[in-house]
């Protein structure tokens, strides 16, 4: 272990003990970028990773808001201003009850590099709520949102903090928040992505994180002269990022035979064709329920408080939330022969669960790489603000397919160039790293 590398990740736990979803976002991106940095002894010279491993800025603060019943209501809100060395915090909002420092810390350092990867002038940052969506009104939603952003309006703006959606936070949320920002502002500017396109919001942003991640994978299983044609495949969630990547899925020719939710999962072996998809798309995102309905509309197996990972499938793609593909899921993904992970959800494979992936040959796509295409085409929808136009839906498209391209040429490149051939999770956290690196090193000590 390099001496710089393991003095940082001492200090850190030393400093934040009580915040192991960071701890272990920060281990993997530090153990895997050792040869650049004793490459370049500069870095240590400038304190980089003590740097890049501590936020610019963490706001925290409390979020009051009634109930339909008039009572009450508190929640905590957060938005870690991470690395701003390449351009404005970028990085979306959580809500969920699972939210906490730890866990924003951990999505906001990986977003530092996600967004260098895209190729885009855009810093590293991330935020969210305790508060939990599922089963609230759309008035009490939105007296949240309002009292939320009421807060939040103070630490962002268009050039200096762009928050977008995550976990909870849809169409409905980006709505409101972005009202109440009009609302106390008085401007009418691009300080939220993911909005609607009535008012500024990109083509192809809602399916951006899904398509990438197949575009994603698709470039990495060509290195092996394969392809999603006829080919089975596993996803987990069914929210944003699972539902889109079962379409582009469908599109390459490839058949989709899980979905999950926080209850269990379905195991449909026909696949979730366009009919079956767009039940999904209705029962998600406008009915907002389980996903075992979908089982007893179409009379599939139904696996209650289970992960899909034991079905035998060629392509696994995690997209539903962190730590959701452990050791155990990762042995029986072996043993069935699984050619590739793609992960759609953030960090959504353990650390002991990657070791299996990369000990057996699996190609594996890391989230910062794989699920980078939201956020570019979040990127997207800043130009397009700022130039006060919008492209067609082809045009983004076309835009975000070359981002996913370069990003895996990135990584290949980088894994090479650094010892590691065919190691996309190095390759992409030293692509990223170097970039965001360099740029402090050039700004001085900030």
């Amino acid at each position: 272990m390099n001496s710089y590398v393991e003095r940082v990740k001492k200090t850190l736990q030393k400093r934040d003990p009580d915040q192991p979803e960071f701890h272990q976002a920060v281990d993997e991106v530090l153990m895997t970028i050792v040869p650049a940095i004793e490459a370049h002894p500069e870095f240590e010279e400038h304190g980089i990773l003590e740097r890049v491993t501590e936020p610019e800025r963490v706001v925290q603060f409390r979020v009051p808001w009634l109930d339909d019943q008039g009572k009450v209501q508190v929640n905590r809100g957060f938005r870690v201003q991470f690395n701003s060395a390449i351009g404005p915090y970028k990085g979306g909002l959580r809500f969920h009850p699972s939210v906490n420092l730890s866990v924003i810390k951990f999505l906001g350092f990986e977003q530092i590099f996600k967004n260098s990867l895209t190729g885009l002038p855009m810093g590293g940052g991330k935020g969210g709520s305790d508060f939990d969506p599922k089963g609230k009104s759309d008035f009490e939603v939105m007296k949240f949102t309002q009292s939320f952003m009421t807060e939040l309006n103070r630490h962002i703006g268009p050039n200096t903090d762009v928050p977008a959606g995550d976990i909870g936070v849809g169409g409905r949320e980006i709505g409101f928040l972005y009202g109440q920002y009009k609302r106390i502002k008085n401007e009418f500017t691009g300080v939220l992505t993911g909005k609607g396109l009535e008012y500024g919001g990109s083509l192809v942003r809602p399916e951006a994180t899904g398509y990438g991640l197949v575009y994603f994978v698709r470039e990495m299983l060509a290195t092996k002269n394969e392809s999603f044609k006829g080919k089975t495949v596993a996803i987990s969630g069914s929210g944003n990022v699972a539902q889109y990547a079962t379409k582009k899925v469908n599109e390459l020719g490839g058949k989709v035979v899980t979905l999950s939710d926080s209850n269990g999962y379905i195991y449909d072996p026909d696949g979730v064709d366009e009919e079956k998809w767009e039940f999904v798309m209705d029962l998600k995102n406008n009915r907002r329920g389980r996903i075992k309905e979908y089982a007893d509309k179409f009379g599939v197996e139904y696996h209650a408080d289970k992960r899909p990972w034991e079905k035998k499938v060629d392509i696994a793609l995690p997209s539903a939330t962190q730590n959701e593909v452990d050791k155990n899921d990762a042995l029986k993904l072996v043993e069935h022969g699984v050619l590739a992970v793609g992960e759609g959800a953030n960090m959504p494979s353990t650390p002991e669960a990657i070791d299996v992936y990369l000990k057996n040959g699996i190609l594996f796509a890391p989230a910062k790489a794989a699920n980078a295409g939201g956020v570019a085409t979040s990127g997207l929808e800043m130009s397009q603000n700022s130039l006060r136009l919008s492209w067609t839906f082809e045009e983004v498209d076309q835009k975000l397919d070359a981002i996913m391209k370069n990003i895996h040429k990135e990584a290949v490149t980088a894994a090479e160039k650094y010892g590691s051939p065919g190691n996309y999770m190095v390759g992409a956290n030293i692509a990223g790293f170097l970039k965001v690196a360099r740029a402090m090193v050039a700004q001085g000590v900030v």
